[in-house]
């Protein structure tokens, strides 16, 4: 088979630069901070969806990816690509560092709707695909599903991209999830707000807030009026959209101690969580509220900040579950 155009098999896309998924606007960076728009140049939640046809025996993909230079502490992490069926992982392939390279992935017998995972970290570029024995077609669209956090959003701690609360979510759903998490950042940055607003998807999920307790300090009474403006600039372009906030997960050490403006994690969540509950009963019957304080115990994180598999698994049940609840799952396209 000849090799395909990688577009069309593409899920978790945002913006594009060039040839590169990006996630955020390439047009809009000069208003972001330095950290957001490093975060965004990598393909977080990115990946690779087709049906293999009778017959279809692997699927070999072309990349370009970075490698780190000589002496780096992660020189010796090999590319590690995920192919997953239904809900379940049926087999990892691990390839050397390479700048440009080729990886084949062995496919179970039968054909079905199978999902690549790429090495994230490595921001891979997906150059082609070509099925071996047989033949590749895209898979019909899903519901496009914004994702907008931190780096809890974006999959830290979790032991494989699959395994983010959000890819846990969107399989669980059957919508195609769109992750913008910023590890370090999603502290309530409006123009973020702004560009989300210009693009396109059938539902939203806000998740941010905890990072507004010491990366960039608020008191309770800024993260209300942040909530607010964050809130109403995305409904200038998503008037009717579904939405969900789900407000900061457990934070042990941040829970009961004031921050340098005096607040705690649990007064800013309160504060959150009151703007939400005042913007709903002022007529947005379309936003919905998930408290993130119950959600996890202390076991459930890997390095008391960020959950481990089992937390990611947990936020991902009851995001899943609010949203069913609230009506806002949208229909396949077909």
């Amino acid at each position: 088979m000849s090799w395909l155009e990688p577009g069309p098999f593409l899920r978790g896309t945002a913006w594009w630069d060039g040839d590169r998924p990006v996630r955020a606007d390439p047009e809009d960076l000069d208003r972001l901070p330095w950290d957001i728009a490093e975060r965004a140049a990598l393909p977080i939640g990115v990946r690779v969806e087709f049906l293999a046809e009778p017959g279809t025996t692997a699927v070999e993909l072309r990349y370009r990816a970075a490698v780190p230079a000589a002496g780096d502490e992660l020189r010796a992490l090999r590319h590690a690509f995920a192919l997953w069926q239904g809900g379940r992982c049926v087999r990892e392939v691990f390839a050397e560092p390479a700048e440009e390279a080729t990886v084949r992935l062995r496919l179970p017998p039968g054909d079905g709707e199978f999902t690549v995972h790429l090495p994230e970290a490595q921001a891979p570029v997906v150059r082609a695909l070509r099925a071996v024995g047989g033949s590749l077609v895209p898979t019909p669209r899903k519901p496009r599903w914004l994702v907008h956090g931190d780096s809890i959003t974006e999959g830290w701690w979790s032991t494989r991209p699959a395994h983010s609360w959000p890819a846990v979510a969107g399989r669980a759903l059957g919508l195609d999830p769109v992750n913008l998490g910023y590890a370090g950042g999603a502290r309530g940055e409006l123009p973020l707000a702004e560009q989300l607003s210009r693009l396109p998807g059938e539902l939203i999920t806000l998740a941010f807030g905890t990072n507004c307790w010491a990366a960039a300090p608020c008191s309770a009474s800024l993260l209300y009026e942040t909530t607010r403006a964050f809130l109403t600039l995305v409904r200038r372009g998503h008037p009717d959209t579904p939405l969900l906030l789900l407000s900061p997960v457990l934070r042990p050490a941040a829970e009961h101690t004031g921050n340098a403006l005096g607040a705690t994690l649990s007064e800013l969540r309160a504060a959150m969580e009151a703007a939400v509950r005042d913007l709903a009963a002022a007529g947005d019957g379309r936003l919905t509220l998930l408290p993130g304080g119950p959600l996890l115990a202390p076991e459930d994180l890997a390095d008391g900040l960020h959950p481990n598999d089992r937390g990611h698994a947990r936020i991902a049940a009851a995001v899943a579950g609010a949203l069913r609840e609230a009506g806002f799952v949208p229909c396949s396209r077909g």
